[in-house]
């Protein structure tokens, strides 16, 4: 399933199967005062590996590449620990990997995002590289693809958030070691309202993070299981793989 395992030779015979290969597409940013700067890269790259399983389960083959582990974090810089890039510099790194996996006979691509800030860059990337390159490439945001069904497993959130009850959750199953727990109290912090709470949906203006959240988290960390993290793992993973394994989203003209 990952393409930094296996040989060159067999992702040849990969791209002549047609596999669909996946890019997750995170950031190394501040997930405050509990969680690493690792977090969107491993949760982003974890989610493409189990939804890779699920369409091999599915009789398709897909193979995901290692994660671009840096993306647009400027709102989170004030808070230290945290590396970005500017649009430029970000779009080409996708470009080359992008011609690199169709120079190699490879005709489907999904750009996996798994941190917020990347999302309206990807989308207009998506529509910058479709035409040029001349193949199909679907690109999402794995909590907005996978909305309904996170929804029905968290218990004090709507949705995913950041360093939140779905991220810790998450983080607590794969990598237990790297969450400090006694430090989640520390979350709680002052914050100020959205833009819609405001003036109502329709409207954007960017913000910091630290203009939103004095401890760099947004929902409720307390309420983080590891149990909790498993379940939406399989059941993104199970959504993920629903669409992509759906022909008619390759096949739309």
């Amino acid at each position: 399933m990952e393409w930094r395992r296996l040989r060159a030779d067999q992702l040849r015979d990969m791209a002549r199967a047609d596999a669909i290969v996946i890019l997750p597409v995170a950031s190394l940013e501040q997930h405050g005062p509990h969680l690493p700067v690792e977090v969107d890269s491993m949760l982003g790259e974890t989610v493409a590996v189990r939804a890779a399983r699920k369409i091999a389960e599915r009789g398709q083959q897909a193979v995901v590449l290692p994660v671009l582990w840096t993306g647009l974090s400027e709102h989170h810089m004030s808070f230290g620990g945290t590396v970005t890039l500017d649009f430029p510099a970000f779009y080409g790194v996708v470009e080359g990997v992008c011609r690199s996996v169709l120079r190699h006979g490879f005709k489907r691509i999904v750009l996996l995002n798994a941190h917020g800030g990347n999302e309206n860059a990807l989308r207009t990337i998506t529509d910058e590289m479709t035409p040029k390159l001349g193949v199909p490439i679907v690109q999402f945001t794995y909590w907005y693809a996978a909305a309904a069904a996170i929804a029905k497993i968290l218990e004090t959130q709507g949705a995913l958030m950041h360093a939140c009850e779905a991220e810790t959750s998450m983080m607590l199953a794969v990598r237990p070691e790297l969450v400090a727990m006694d430090r989640v109290g520390m979350a709680k912090a002052n914050s100020t309202p959205d833009v819609a709470d405001v003036v109502g949906g329709g409207v954007y203006r960017w913000r910091t993070i630290a203009a939103r959240s004095s401890s760099g988290v947004i929902g409720n960390p307390e309420a983080a299981t590891a149990e909790k993290g498993e379940r939406l793992f399989e059941a993104i993973a199970t959504a993920l793989a629903d669409k992509l394994c759906n022909a008619e989203l390759w096949e739309l003209p």
